[in-house]
């Protein structure tokens, strides 16, 4: 018994020092081996294209020796590696006339310098087959030292099945690796590897951009050492919104054993800093880990030189066309590299017309120089300068991503003095905004962070103003905090409408399991008035919030209940909603369709109801790369003047949801234009029209058409029956940079960015002569995404670029005649025929200034549509169109 206790713990012992990775590759003294080896990188489409990639290979022979081994560990070895017969080609096969390597040499194309430099000697310190150091010299340039590490990095290999963490030149990784008889392959999982690099991506995943990787090394082992190891690495880079618009980089190593003849001796020296000096005092470590490669761009124009070719392309005119977005795209890149004195000579020398787009690139920049240039140039204090302060905001709320100190810029502009009212209210409702985003990326604890919650927080409660106080409220709806819920359940039940219309589409936004029974209970008050009387549009608000936040069966059935003792309008709007989300199978359906069993709730009395209010959902667009979906909903009062309008359209990809469009109509007071009666609870409400946008998850600042009964008719008499713009400008909605340190030592950057043109107006018109009122929402839009990868070595460079662009434009339009009752209502959704086009450019150049580009694009119409709405509207349309001819 007591001889298999002791077999059994040696075994383990045994089996505890294989993990721990005793037993690495060995190389026997006085013997050079002889590699050859080669690495290439190359750049195409993640599908391919017909042209092949573009990229470069580096060949070359490598000498590898035994300089020193520690007497009392066979595995504590000092390797030495040497490179020469340097050769330089393309990665793939392709014509004299399209390959910028033909006719070229190594020294041509390094330098003489750089190549000398390549094939001195490096050492390598391998423990148990991990690297424990690597030396070179230090005024070696970046480039030439990561080449180095790449080689080295192949001879790190463990003998035995385990999860280890290594260092290699990729940065800090767990590896993965699988031994078998006379081979080993390495799998390393790239999403670990920690690296002194640093990047940014957007926060929408839907505009986001996914990477997959993979890097899988295999070994082949004789007489203890390594006899050839291959290795391939791939990274592919996709645009979520567009798959198609996705690059891949490969990147392979191959070092095969050529032969092996008598070697140099072993250097003489007690450890390896004794070693490592006796061959050359001027090595020194400089770490396995890839070094930060600075690329200078040689012969680029400066920033104000860029700025005079594009200002054209940012001119307002030229808004819708996708040029617009991409010029701007273009300008960010270029404002990156500036330093606030350049930001500043552009803005300063900018066309009027211009600056407010060149005010949206430079905040969108989101550099440390771009903030300093915006914050000298624009002067808060100034009521005049309305339009650029306001641009350079909601840049700020669209930022892709913000910072602690973009948000402590906000808190220093809203505590001095505004000239403008509006430009105050828009500083702290995109500070909520700013809130949210920080929040996301875990800084909800930075200070400024917490110092303005508390601001938002606390001012929704003290704030004496009814525009105080909504402002304060849409700070917090952009804020999303939890901590607000108590808020906006308290203002729900508040006896000023507008209160109670922002907090219930507040609680809306919210994640379902974050609304309480206690909250639920008092949008249950609201809506069935168990207190007071409310107005139409805000009993609509609180069934929304109701209906979307999981309901229970009593929940449902009181609202089913309801309908029939509801004014007119409400009646039709109720059912119609109810009607939508059976049909469009959102999540309340199977709880509506149980409760819909029992006939007292679900009868032809309650549905039969008559009037012109409606809701309805539908698909603007499903594909395998994004689901797009709208909403339109629409609320009369019972004289037939529009109560609420709101339309709304979500994008959803790869289980993320984005809102990105919601314009909400709110009109309400008019009924004496026509002498009608207002409807229950809505005998004294103030004449008002105005309108609210919602765009990419931020609540902008509403937009009042007018209020009051003088203002109104003021308005009725010079309306010219132009829209009012709500929100122009130019938004950067995919922005994603990284540097990809690859296992050969080269590096690739990718850079993807997305911008839109975008002008939202909306407008509405009252004749008391036809008896008609008109609103309409327009929207119109140029969108451009581009997606760039490049290996820059400084000496050589090769990169692909692709991309997608396309304009568009999407009316809604609400037309009203009330001449007689029941009114006729005709609403309109209608998409014109736009273009997409895709494009793919593949380049490579030399410092000597050599270079080949090349083009390939495709192009496809989809054909304009008018979006279905219920079959009612259409019978309703015919008729109000066949009145009007």
């Amino acid at each position: 018994m007591l001889t298999q206790v002791v077999f059994l713990l040696c075994a383990a012992s045994s089996f505890s020092a294989s993990v721990n990775g005793a037993g690495g590759p060995r190389l026997i003294n006085n013997q050079l081996y002889k590699f050859s080896y080669t690495t290439d990188v190359l750049l195409d489409r993640t599908r391919g294209s017909k042209e092949g990639g573009t990229g470069y290979k580096i060949s070359s022979d490598v000498d590898v020796n035994l300089v020193w081994r520690d007497p009392g560990s066979k595995d504590d070895q000092l390797i030495q590696l040497a490179i020469s017969n340097v050769r330089i080609g393309p990665a793939s096969r392709r014509s004299r006339k399209k390959d910028v390597l033909h006719g070229s040499t190594a020294e041509s194309v390094l330098g003489k310098t750089n190549l000398a430099t390549l094939t001195k000697p490096f050492l390598l310190h391998l423990r148990n087959g991990k690297a424990k150091a690597f030396y070179s010299y230090r005024t070696e340039p970046s480039t030439i030292k990561n080449l180095k590490r790449g080689l080295a990095s192949l001879l790190q290999v463990q003998l035995n099945t385990g999860k280890v963490i290594e260092n290699d030149v990729s940065g800090r990784c767990t590896v993965e690796y699988a031994a078998g008889k006379g081979h080993v392959t390495r799998t390393k999982i790239l999403d670990t590897c920690q690296t002194g690099e640093t990047g940014f991506t957007t926060h929408s995943q839907v505009f986001g951009v996914s990477r997959k990787s993979s890097s899988v090394t295999t070994f082949t082992l004789e007489d203890g050492f390594i006899r050839s190891a291959v290795a391939e690495e791939t990274h592919s880079l996709t645009v979520n919104a567009r798959r198609s618009a996705a690059a891949r980089v490969l990147s392979r190593q191959s070092l095969a054993l050529v032969g092996t003849q008598a070697g140099p001796p072993e250097a003489a020296g007690k450890d390896v800093a004794a070693a490592v000096k006796s061959i050359d005092a001027k090595l020194a470590a400089v770490g396995i880990i890839a070094e930060k490669v600075k690329s200078e761009c040689k012969g680029c124009p400066s920033l104000f030189e860029h700025w005079q070719t594009q200002q054209k392309q940012l001119e307002p005119a030229s808004l819708s066309k996708a040029t617009a977005p991409r010029s701007f795209l273009e300008f960010i890149q270029s404002i990156r590299k500036a330093s606030k004195d350049e930001i500043l000579k552009v803005l300063k020398s900018a066309s009027k017309t211009s600056l407010p787009q060149v005010v949206d690139a430079v905040t969108s920049s989101q550099t440390v120089a771009s903030l300093d240039a915006m914050l000298e140039f624009l002067n808060f204090t100034d009521a005049k300068g309305f339009v650029l302060q306001e641009r350079f905001l909601y840049a700020c709320g669209f930022a892709s991503h913000p910072n602690e100190r973009m948000l402590k810029v906000l808190l220093d502009i809203s505590k001095g003095k505004i000239g403008s009212s509006d430009i105050k209210e828009s500083v702290v409702i995109i500070m909520g905004a700013l809130v949210h985003r920080l929040c996301e990326k875990g800084g909800c604890n930075l200070p400024t962070v917490v110092q303005v919650k508390k601001m938002i927080l606390d001012g929704a409660g003290s704030a004496q103003s009814e525009s105080e106080i909504q402002m304060y409220l849409l700070a917090l709806k952009n804020s999303l905090l939890p901590e607000a819920i108590p808020i906006f359940t308290k203002y729900a039940e508040s006896e000023v409408g507008a209160y109670c219309t922002t907090a219930l589409t507040a609680l809306q936004r919210y994640d379902v399991d974050l609304i309480t029974d206690e909250v639920k209970r008092t949008v249950g008050r609201v809506y069935h008035q168990n207190q007071r009387i409310y107005e139409k549009n805000v009993r609509a608000a609180a069934a929304d919030v109701i209906l979307s936040s999981n309901p229970s069966y009593m929940e449902v059935k009181n609202l089913l209940l309801s309908i029939g003792n509801l004014p007119h309008e409400m009646n039709k709007y109720m059912l119609s909603k109810i009607q939508d989300i059976i049909r469009f199978q959102m999540p309340a359906s199977k709880v509506l369709q149980q409760a819909m069993k029992d006939m007292v709730s679900h009868n032809y009395d309650r549905f039969a109801k008559v009037g012109s209010s409606s809701a309805f959902s539908g698909f603007m667009a499903q594909s395998a790369d994004v689901t797009s979906t709208y909403s339109l909903d629409i609320l009369y009062s019972g004289s037939g003047i529009l109560r609420r309008s709101n339309m709304n359209i979500y994008g959803a990809s790869k289980g993320a949801m984005l809102h990105g469009l919601q314009v909400a109509i709110e009109a309400q007071g008019l009924e004496t234009l026509i002498a009608a009666t207002p409807d229950e609870g809505e005998e004294d409400l103030e004449s008002f029209a105005g309108m609210s946008a919602l765009l990419f998850d931020v609540q902008l600042r509403p937009v009042t058409f007018f209020k009051g009964y003088s203002d109104l008719m003021s308005k009725m008499f010079s309306m010219s029956g132009e829209p009012m713009n709500v929100v122009k400008g130019l938004i950067l909605l995919t922005d994603h940079s990284e540097v990809i340190q690859l296992q050969s030592g080269l590096k690739a950057s990718a850079e993807f960015q997305g911008g839109l043109a975008i002008d939202i107006s909306g407008g509405m018109e009252i004749s008391l002569w036809y008896r008609e009122s008109k609103t309409s929402v327009n929207n119109r839009g140029a969108l451009v995404v581009t997606g760039n990868v490049t290996v820059d070595m400084d000496f050589m460079r090769a990169g692909v670029e692709v991309s997608f662009e396309t304009e568009a434009s999407l009316d809604f339009i609400t037309t009203v005649q009330f001449s007689e009752y029941p009114f006729l209502v005709c609403m309109q959704m209608d998409k014109t025929t736009f273009p997409v086009s895709e494009y793919l450019t593949k380049y490579e150049s030399l410092s000597s200034g050599k270079s080949v580009v090349s083009h390939s694009s495709k192009k496809q119409l989809v054909p304009g549509s008018e979006f279905p709405l219920h079959q009612e509207n259409s019978n309703m349309c015919k008729k109000v169109f066949d009145s009007s001819w």
